[in-house]
């Protein structure tokens, strides 16, 4: 009697995709935490690459060129329909290009891509690919978004080797994978979704988007930490990487581009969730601020950049009577860059918090990570603890440093011009971002220090 073969087990890291053998609490090559899965290790495969199937007929390799002998053009796109999408791919989706789009469930991946794809087919061919739904299921939320589906594709698969052969039958144009987790190729015998499937399946998708010329658009699932699940490889793959965000019981998403080989990274497109699907908002600087009746205490305007678009956005600060302990929170905005702020507030502006509870919002759900928002911060801080409000209309952008100097921020003229496009009347800014010109309606404070920052502030209020 033969004995039976027994299954070697190997761990994964679901990270960055690296082996061991036995599980450690640590994973040797990126060095993560509680991140090693337990698998079947794949044979080793003989003879016929299983790459070849999809291997496209060549008349031989590409010769080794000189680089400035190569005719290098701008990359035809084609747009959407989606405006707000266009401006985060770039100017809309590129032949060959993969596109991976990650979000929360329920955020609205599935809802924007099927209306994008409905306007695609009226111009050409189109396949959606779901994993996760049943054809009736889509075309029951596409009769919901007011959809027609006329030459829209639908295709209920998580076999790989089926979907590139309906790739063949169907050569599309654009096609979309929702979603890449569900996947499983027969070549593996790992379940779907695990790093393995999930990364030989991107593999051989990427491969076929690229030797037949198709856009194709990978949604992945997202892990609770909010990164997108499976290997980091993942994302290496592919030619651009978008996050979908927002909150659920918010009528508000962001897309953000992390990666775009084709484009300019941290695009933001701002989509508002109505009956009919996902619109775009053509002026997101109306989410990111409140509607005061009258100005308040602890409320400061400023203008920050994403990528290519200037957005004015709301900070709110509430200084309160802390115990023994007093907390530091802020969201939307560094916590530890928020201490540092505090420090350099009671060194070279004599303002202390010591004793105080300090909590830091950024209204709208936005995420602002860069340090042009250290100024307002101050002197929203500043405001609360005094409970004198800004004046109507101010605005306040600038960098601080550690010895308590404000420094230039990055396209100062355009957050100045989008301040007064808006209404904003009165602004603080570094001395070097001052225009040079004055802006009809807008009156600028230059000033050097922290310190005379309060001072203009006090003098105002």
């Amino acid at each position: 009697m033969r004995p039976q073969t027994v299954a070697k087990t190997v761990y994964t890291c679901r990270e960055c995709g690296g082996t061991n053998p036995r599980w450690l609490g640590q994973c040797p090559h990126c060095s993560a935490w509680n991140t090693l899965e337990e698998g079947v290790a794949e044979p080793r495969g003989g003879g016929k690459h299983r790459y070849a199937s999809l291997a496209p007929p060549s008349p031989g390799a590409q010769p080794v060129a000189t680089l400035a002998e190569v005719e290098a053009s701008d990359v035809e796109r084609t747009p959407t329909g989606q405006d707000e999408l266009d401006r985060v791919l770039g100017g809309g989706l590129v032949a060959g290009g993969v596109v991976l789009i990650g979000g929360d469930p329920g955020v609205g991946k599935s809802t924007l891509l099927l209306q994008a794809l409905d306007t695609l087919s009226s111009t050409m061919k189109v396949l959606y690919v779901t994993g996760e739904e049943s054809v009736a299921q889509v075309a029951l939320r596409a009769r919901r978004l007011g959809l027609e589906g006329r030459r829209l594709r639908v295709l209920a698969e998580i076999q790989l080797e089926r979907i590139a052969a309906q790739l063949d039958a169907e050569a599309p144009a654009v096609c979309v994978i929702d979603s890449i987790q569900t996947l499983y190729s027969d070549q593996l015998t790992s379940a779907p979704g695990s790093v393995a499937q999930v990364r030989e399946c991107a593999a051989q998708l990427t491969r076929a988007a690229k030797t037949r010329g198709c856009a194709m658009v990978l949604v992945g699932h997202v892990t609770k930490e909010g990164a997108l699940a499976g290997p980091r490889v993942l994302e290496h793959m592919v030619d651009a990487v978008l996050y979908f965000e927002g909150d659920t019981h918010s009528n508000f998403r962001l897309v953000r581009a992390i990666k775009n080989r084709f484009g300019a990274v941290n695009e933001i497109g701002v989509f508002a969730m109505t009956e009919r699907g996902l619109k775009g908002v053509s002026n997101p600087s109306a989410i990111f601020l409140s509607t005061h009746g009258e100005p308040v205490p602890g409320s400061c305007v400023m203008v920050t950049l994403e990528g290519t678009r200037p957005l004015l956005v709301e900070l709110q600060a509430l200084v309160d009577s802390g115990g023994p302990s007093p907390r530091r929170l802020s969201v939307g905005l560094d916590r530890d860059r928020l201490a540092m702020l505090l420090a350099v507030l009671h060194r070279h502006a004599g303002v202390s918090c010591m004793d105080q509870d300090v909590f830091v919002n950024a209204v709208g759900g936005v995420r602002i990570g860069e340090p042009a928002a250290d100024l307002a911060v101050l002197l929203a801080i500043q405001g609360s603890l005094r409970g004198k409000a800004l004046p109507r209309g101010f605005v306040a952008f600038g960098e601080v440093g550690l010895a308590g100097e404000v420094r230039p921020a990055p396209r100062g003229q355009e957050r100045l011009r989008e301040a007064a496009k808006l209404g904003f009347s009165v602004a603080v800014v570094p001395r070097a971002n001052a225009p040079k010109k004055p802006i009809e309606g807008l009156t600028v404070h230059a000033v050097d220090r922290v310190e005379g920052a309060i001072d203009v502030v006090r003098g105002l209020a």
